[in-house]
């Protein structure tokens, strides 16, 4: 149980990390910035992984249905980076042997690192809210459609609404009547393979299912 959830959740994500999830000990940042600034890393990038740390450092969510479950825990390591590319941290170590690393990027977007750098949301908050949204509509969904490789492009998302609060990147939640779409686009994207495409399809959600946009 974790009783010091982030601010900027929305009430179905922080009751989701509140009952769900559970914090273990933070990494102490402070103790590493004197080394970080010898290794050239600015002040302004340590203050970044600092706040992400005290905000996000040693929460464990439970997995997450694709990236083999996400982050065991989050936390920041030594950040890498350059003044031209932009600087980034991880977001916390792999669950499980994977072929790719969960950064944050240098505008804050949580993502995968694989042959490339892949945003999946625009924040760590969008990770968070699609985690917790795949558990709440899996509680709910009379059925659920794994899609994979060339059938995710064929799905129509085109009367569904988007999802906002995922603050979705590469990967997208949408709306129906009575369904929800999980879109993954991060493997594909991240190695340049389509046939990584995933998609969760979500039917016979009961109207009162929708309470997290409320």
């Amino acid at each position: 149980m974790v009783n010091d959830v982030p601010d900027g959740l929305s009430r179905m994500a922080a009751s989701f990390l509140h009952i769900n999830g559970i914090r273990v000990e933070r990494l102490p940042v402070e103790r590493y910035r004197a080394k970080w600034l010898d290794l050239g890393i600015p002040v302004e990038v340590i203050d970044r992984a600092a706040k992400y740390e005290a905000c996000w450092g040693g929460l464990a969510l439970p997995p997450a249905p694709r990236y083999e479950g996400g982050p065991r825990v989050l936390s920041v390591d030594t950040p890498e980076g350059s003044a031209e590319e932009g600087w980034w941290f991880m977001a916390g170590d792999q669950r499980c042997s994977v072929p790719f690393s969960f950064l944050i990027g240098p505008d804050g977007e949580f993502g995968i690192h694989g042959d490339r750098w892949t945003p999946l949301h625009a924040n760590v908050e969008g990770w968070v809210e699609s985690v917790a949204l795949a558990h709440h509509a899996g509680l709910w969904a009379r059925q659920i459609t794994k899609v994979s490789g060339d059938a995710v492009e064929s799905l129509d998302l085109d009367d569904l609404e988007p999802v906002t609060l995922v603050a979705g990147k590469a990967d997208t939640w949408w709306r129906g009547p009575n369904s929800l779409v999980a879109v993954y686009r991060g493997e594909a994207d991240s190695f340049d393979r389509p046939a990584f495409l995933r998609a969760h399809v979500y039917d016979g959600l009961p109207e009162h299912a929708f309470w997290f946009d409320r």
